[in-house]
């Protein structure tokens, strides 16, 4: 069987949401998480802080290592990789999950509010990805998943939310040249991506709060993560996955656990998914 025991996971956002529950999944096989975020002091409005999750790590059979690090800062980022390998011993994946949402159409986008996107988004993935490569080269598995959708140029997605979305498809163009670039060092890059909205702090504050009910739970997306991170880095690369058809297509039947609200029948597709 398959197992991430004694691998190096290297996480960033991973202080609540998505991140977190990747970070759960690993420790439950015994990984090193290292809890890359900016959240060190508890938020008045979200649960979690790169402290709490380190806990939650360690009490799941996992190690932890909780650093402060904003993406948008290329020495915190370089120094938080230095200091996972000096702790772990190396990093043999690179879970990019950072993100800021905005959803205004370009009229009404702040041009600030772009940057800050941009900076987080496109920016902070090519600056992880950069410090993380040198290290996942010497991986025997080395991974990088980032959390983007496929990039799908139908109309109705582009109307909406050109900001936003210009972010997230550079997420996902970034990580597919990467697995390009890296194919022939063995290191993987993959797109992942939820068939329907997750049951977040960006569903519930940034998108619709009444969308939570009709969600699922960030469950979902760990479960998903795992199955790619314990694939053979040369056989599973250059893909935008969405989380349902992996795990169906490594035999996950039943999807009701990961409803937010178990009377759930009407779930809500999630943005550039038709």
């Amino acid at each position: 069987m398959a197992s991430l025991k004694g691998k190096t996971l290297f996480i960033t956002g991973a202080s609540r949401g998505i991140g977190r529950e990747i970070a759960l999944r690993a420790a439950k096989d015994g990984a090193n998480i290292v809890i890359a975020a900016k959240s060190d002091e508890p938020h008045p409005k979200l649960p979690g802080t790169i402290h709490s999750v380190a806990e939650e790590v360690r009490a799941a059979g996992g190690q932890a290592l909780a650093i402060k690090v904003d993406v948008r800062d290329e020495a915190l980022v370089n120094e938080a990789m230095d200091k996972a390998v000096a702790e772990f011993g190396g990093i043999d994946a690179l879970i990019n999950n950072a993100s800021a949402i905005n959803l205004t159409n370009l009229q009404t986008t702040d041009t600030k509010r772009f940057d800050l996107m941009h900076s987080i988004n496109t920016r902070g993935v090519l600056v992880c990805c950069k410090a993380a490569v040198p290290h996942l080269k010497k991986s025997a598995n080395g991974h990088i998943i980032t959390l983007s959708p496929p990039i799908n140029l139908k109309k109705h997605w582009l109307g909406g939310h050109i900001p936003y979305t210009v972010t997230k498809y550079s997420m996902s163009l970034m990580t597919l040249g990467i697995a390009e670039e890296l194919r022939a060092d063995g290191v993987a890059a993959n797109c992942l991506w939820p068939k329907t909205t997750i049951a977040t702090a960006a569903v519930e504050f940034a998108i619709d709060m009444s969308l939570m009910e009709r969600s699922r739970t960030p469950e979902i997306m760990a479960d998903a993560a795992y199955e790619i991170l314990t694939s053979d880095s040369s056989e599973l690369s250059g893909e935008t996955i969405i989380d349902e058809d992996i795990l169906r297509d490594r035999g996950y039947t039943d999807f009701d656990k990961y409803l937010n609200d178990p009377k759930c029948t009407d779930l809500f597709m999630d943005l550039f998914v038709d």
